[in-house]
This record gives structure tokens, C-alpha cells and sequence, in this order.
């Protein structure tokens, strides 16, 4: 359910400058501030479904957005996860290939799908940026399925947790002066985390724990995660 829809000021924006928008400047960005539009998700929201016609794209703001595929069963896969600044759709191609969720409250920066494609035919930075992202993740999605297929389940969640803490906002240091240490509010339940990594609830729960006694993690109210020392988690994650 969209609950806002103003007009956006882009050079306000707090992402504009690592999303697709940050290849723009002057009247090309006078152009896209003039179809782009905020439209805002709660938290478990449907942003739109799999073979629905969008007919929108845009950025992610803030907050978190999953994608996935679901079985005909009714089991799902999550197959990406959007933070800020990341683009969400695919030009020129209108029918989703998957279902996109807001997994926390999520504000959109959209451009209707029709006019932001002829941006992207007449402004080559805006094409030359949206192409270079799309090879970002794919070089991303073929990490993760370097994870997903060969690292043990105690490095698919060490991986994640440290995926997480470089994508979404720190709460703060929670290690007193140490700058390896961060903290930050973990977006996903133990049940996406468990679809998102190919393993069972009980086993996410079961690496956390222990994650939490080798002193790697530290885990407070069930989400707020603390990281003593990212550089023992990322050896914990294989990296």
C-alpha cells in the first residue's frame, strides 16, 4: 500500500550521490527531478509481485527491500536483498521476474517506467551508471553463489552478518574506542535469513549461538547485533 507520493527534490537527496542519480548533474538532473516521485512501504508490505506489469523503477532511500521467487507449494527463495541506494526493476522489461517486500518501513525514489527509459536513451551517463551497477551485481550474485554452494553454514552466516553491517546504517560503536567494532539492528528474521542462506531456522539460530560464545557477535534483545571485531568475523566468514 503506498502511503506518500510528493515530488522529490533530488539534490536534497541523501542517496543521490551513490545511486544512479550521482552520474547526473545540471539539466540532465533537472530532467529526472522532474519525473521522480517518494513513495513510501511499511514494514511486510508488498512493494509488487512476481509476472506483475511495474510500471515504475527507482531508487531505495532507505530502509530494506527483499526480493524473491515462491514455489508452487508456497516455499520461497529470497534472491537479493535492496538497501539504500540500490536499484529496484529492470528497464525495459515491465512484468517482474520476482516479488520485491518491504522488509523494513522503505521509502522509493520512482521514476515512471516510460519516461525514465527515455532518459536512458538520451543521457549516456545515466545508461553508462545504470549498466555498471548491473555488473555489480552480477559479479555479487556469483559470490553468493560461491556461498551458497561451498562455504559451511557458519561462514554463510558470518558472511551475512558482515553483508548487513556494511549495508545499512550503524548504530554506533559498541566496543567502547575500538574502530573495528560496529553495531547495528538486523533487518531479517531468523525465518528470511534461514530462505536467504539455503539452511533451516534451527541452524541459523544454532550458528548465531555460536558465533555469540566464540565472542565474534554479540547479540542483544535478538536483533541488535554488536561486532567486536569485524576483522574476526570476516576470517569466521572465509573471506
Amino acid at each position: 500500500m503506498i502511503r506518500n507520493l510528493v515530488p522529490l527534490r533530488c539534490e536534497d537527496c541523501v542517496i543521490r550521490h551513490r545511486a544512479i542519480c550521482g552520474a547526473l548533474s545540471g539539466d540532465d538532473l533537472v530532467r529526472i527531478n522532474r519525473i521522480a516521485r517518494q513513495k513510501k512501504y511499511r514494514a511486510g508490505e508488498t512493494i509488487f509481485f512476481e509476472n506483475d506489469d511495474v510500471n515504475y523503477l527507482g531508487n531505495v532511500v532507505s530502509g530494506v527491500v527483499k526480493l524473491g521467487k515462491l514455489l508452487p507449494d508456497g516455499r520461497q527463495q529470497i534472491v537479493g536483498l535492496q538497501f539504500a541506494s540500490d536499484f529496484l526493476g529492470r528497464a525495459f522489461k515491465g512484468k517482474a521476474t520476482c516479488y520485491a517486500e518491504a522488509v523494513t518501513d522503505v521509502e522509493l525514489c520512482i521514476f515512471p517506467r516510460k519516461p525514465f527509459e527515455s532518459l536512458l536513451n538520451e543521457i549516456h551517463d545515466l545508461s553508462d551508471r545504470l549498466f555498471a551497477n548491473t555488473l555489480d551485481e552480477l559479479d555479487a550474485a556469483r559470490d553468493w553463489l560461491l556461498l551458497l554452494g561451498r562455504q559451511s553454514a557458519r561462514e554463510k552466516v558470518a558472511r551475512f552478518l558482515l553483508m548487513i553491517a556494511r549495508r545499512i546504517p550503524y548504530i554506533g560503536c559498541g566496543a567502547g574506542e575500538d574502530a573495528d567494532a560496529i553495531r547495528f539492528d538486523l533487518p531479517l528474521s531468523r525465518a528470511d535469513m534461514a530462505d536467504f542462506l539455503g539452511l533451516t531456522i534451527e541452524t541459523v539460530s544454532r550458528q548465531i549461538t555460536r558465533l555469540k560464545t566464540d565472542g565474534l557477535i554479540e547479540v542483544e534483545q535478538n536483533r541488535t547485533i554488536t561486532v567486536p571485531s569485524v576483522s574476526r568475523l570476516e576470517a569466521a566468514s572465509g573471506q
